[in-house]
């Protein structure tokens, strides 16, 4: 459901005043608090949502807000987003955190809502880290959406199509927060200096450094440049005394979720499009995010069969000799032999035909059920079985002149497949001349 309420009515008016507070001290606020957007157009990185045609400011414009799950990666700006639309839309903000709140805090909430909704508004509820509720938890909003008592804003850092049941992802538009580009960065470390009233103590080499630090989380960004004004005037840090000073950001990495398939997947498409220098780079981003090498390791071997095949009949052997190389040296010694391993697969003559030829033959398998192998390629180690004419008529290849019988190898009734067709490069050249060779050879002797 969607909604355009323009005129919020004040928690007071329901619920009574709130207990009197002390103001935060504008001072004793972090930079990034500080430095928060005061309205959507303020918001950095975000223009196919939030430009002049981005998707939510259509939304806005025509007064149909609907329920939402912001996906993109810590410091993009998802909570910011909640609160803007909320106040842009006039519904009344609720916020809760999946980490901390169970079935109880949701039900307050939603009860709270309902007293609201019989007023004639709407709350938004952002729900951060909405993936972490499991799926009864994720059931609960359903009715409260359905009803219109709640406009449902969830964040999350997990695709949605993994960690949202479908019932809820059914009810609720996904839009892809992007992570924050240079230009981006460089806006907020611009607005950073103008609240500080003074340059970042940095050179043009540290402030892109600094930068490239923060990997595109304007959060850590804005703590570290907090970090960065807290020191005593002592000229421009270079990017080297930057480096020392402070920490970078970890690399967003997790070994059971979405971004480890991300990573594999680059890895094996770039081999596949033989790209070297890509393929490496992705094993380094697997490396520094804590990737298990052997797993790589895994999964490189399958790639040497999967896409190189009989092309290059040495990209198997190469392959599990890195592993086993890894074995031996373990880390980091042993990086560099899946670095090799990689780097001979990316720029091995590529050929997919055993991997097809494999998937044919299973489904020819399934679809002919249990036929008998023909009777003259069978044993016949006792009298019956000799006398009801296992192995009648066996034509032993060896004996022939070419070392070919061209005998019948398939069951009988069934048409002879064509699963295997190598392709015209590397070694699988040669096996095209020698299919095509016994193909004549049998038709001969046929």
């Amino acid at each position: 459901m969607a909604y355009g309420y323009k005129n919020a009515m004040s928690e007071d008016d329901l619920f009574g005043p709130p207990e009197p507070a002390l103001p935060p001290s504008s001072a004793a606020q972090p930079l990034a608090e500080k430095l928060r957007p005061k309205t959507l157009g303020d918001i950095v990185g975000q223009d196919h949502l939030l430009g002049a045609e981005g998707s939510l400011t259509g939304m806005l414009k025509r007064h149909s807000l609907a329920s939402l799950i912001l996906w993109g990666q810590p410091g993009v700006g998802k909570t910011t987003i909640a609160r803007l639309l909320a106040a842009q839309a006039g519904l009344q903000f609720r916020q809760i955190s999946a980490v901390f709140s169970g079935v109880a805090d949701l039900k307050k909430v939603f009860e709270d809502a309902q007293k609201l909704q019989r007023a004639g508004h709407v709350t938004l509820l952002f729900v951060d880290e909405i993936h972490r509720f499991n799926r009864a938890q994720q059931d609960a909003f359903l009715p409260v959406v359905e009803a219109g008592t709640i406009v449902l804003v969830g964040a999350t850092t997990e695709n949605p199509s993994f960690a949202l049941n479908g019932a809820l992802l059914s009810r609720c538009q996904v839009f892809v927060l992007r992570r924050l580009d240079d230009d981006a960065m460089e806006q907020l470390l611009s607005r950073a200096e103008a609240e500080m009233h003074r340059p970042l103590p940095l050179d043009a080499g540290a402030r892109a450094t600094l930068r490239a630090m923060a990997d595109g989380d304007g959060r850590a960004l804005l703590n570290m440049a907090e970090q960065l004004f807290a020191l005593p005037p002592d000229g421009e840090l270079t990017e080297e005394q930057l480096s020392r000073m402070l920490s970078r950001r970890a690399a967003l990495y997790d070994r059971d979720r979405e971004e480890h398939y991300n990573l594999i997947s680059a890895l094996h498409k770039s081999m596949r499009g033989s790209d070297a220098d890509a393929a490496l780079y992705w094993l380094a981003r697997m490396f520094a995010g804590g990737e298990d090498p052997r797993y790589i390791a895994r999964r490189v071997t399958r790639f040497a069969s999967e896409d190189i095949g009989l092309a290059d009949p040495q990209a198997l052997p190469q392959a599990l000799a890195a592993w086993e190389a890894y074995e031996r040296l373990g880390s980091p010694e042993g990086e560099i032999c899946i670095a090799q391993a990689v780097l001979y697969l990316a720029t091995a003559p590529k050929s997919n035909a055993a991997y097809k030829a494999l998937g044919a033959a299973n489904r020819a398998a399934k679809e002919t059920g249990s036929l008998m192998p023909p009777m003259n390629i069978l044993n016949a180690p006792t009298k019956l079985m000799k006398n009801l004419g296992y192995g009648e008529g066996y034509e032993y290849d060896h004996d022939s002149e070419e070392g070919f019988s061209g005998a019948n190898y398939f069951p009988e009734g069934m048409g002879r497949p064509d699963f295997y067709r190598p392709v015209e490069r590397g070694f699988e050249r040669e096996i095209v001349k020698r299919l095509a060779y016994w193909q004549k050879l049998r038709e001969e002797k046929a």
